[in-house]
C-alpha cells in the first residue's frame, strides 16, 4: 500500500519545465486532481501536501534539495511518518524509455538516475516503488545533463503528458495496495 507518492525534479523557474522535472510535473497534476494545495515544509527540504484518493490518505513531495540530493528530504519524511520504503512510490525521468512511455516496478538499482541514488542512500533500501516516466534518450553527441536539463518539444511535451494521463487512474489502486496488478497492466498497456 502506496502511503507516500514523492516526485523527483529541481526547484527553480529555469528547471519548471525540463525533462528531468517529470516528476514535479506528475506531482503537480496530481495534487491539482485532489484538491490539496503545497506548503513548503523546511522539516522536510521540500514542498508537501496531503489528499486522499478512494478514501485512502496520500502524502505527497517535491523535496527542494535538487536532484542529486533528494534522499535527504524522503529519508526525513519516511523517518517521521514511519514509512518502510515498500510505502513509497518515486516519480522520475526514464530515459531508457521514449517519450510517452510509463512503467511501474518495485526495486532495483538507480541505473546511472543521481535522484535515486540518494534516495537509496538515505533510505538504506531499494525496495521502494518506481513510476518512470519516458523521456528518451539524447541525440547523438548530446550531453544527458544538458538533455535533461532542457524542455522537451512540443510533440515530445505532449507525449509526456500523455503517459501521466495514462498513469492516473492507476494512482487509486496503487494506494489501495493493488501494486502487483497495476504493474501488469500499465506495463503491459504501453
Amino acid at each position: 500500500m502506496i502511503k507516500l507518492i514523492v516526485g523527483l525534479g529541481n526547484p527553480g523557474r529555469q528547471y519548471e519545465k525540463t525533462r528531468h522535472n517529470a516528476g514535479f510535473l506528475f506531482l503537480d497534476d496530481l495534487a491539482q486532481d485532489l484538491g490539496c494545495s503545497w506548503s513548503n515544509q523546511p522539516r522536510f527540504q521540500g514542498w508537501f501536501a496531503e489528499g486522499s484518493l478512494a478514501a485512502h490518505k496520500v502524502l505527497l513531495l517535491k523535496p527542494d534539495t535538487f536532484m542529486n540530493r533528494s534522499g535527504l528530504a524522503v529519508g526525513k519524511i519516511a523517518r517521521y511518518y514511519k514509512l518502510l520504503p515498500e510505502e513509497i512510490l518515486v516519480v522520475h525521468d526514464e530515459l531508457d524509455f521514449n517519450p510517452g512511455i510509463v512503467k511501474l516496478k518495485k526495486d532495483g538499482g538507480h541505473a546511472g538516475h543521481n535522484g535515486l541514488r540518494d534516495i537509496i542512500a538515505h533510505l538504506g533500501a531499494k525496495d521502494f516503488y518506481r513510476l518512470r516516466i519516458g523521456i528518451g534518450r539524447p541525440p547523438v553527441g548530446k550531453v544527458v545533463a544538458d538533455f535533461v536539463l532542457s524542455a522537451p518539444s512540443k510533440p515530445e511535451s505532449d507525449l509526456i503528458a500523455g503517459a501521466f494521463a495514462l498513469a492516473r487512474p492507476y494512482i487509486a489502486p496503487l494506494l489501495a495496495g493493488d501494486a502487483s496488478a497495476v504493474m501488469n497492466k500499465l506495463n503491459a498497456g504501453n
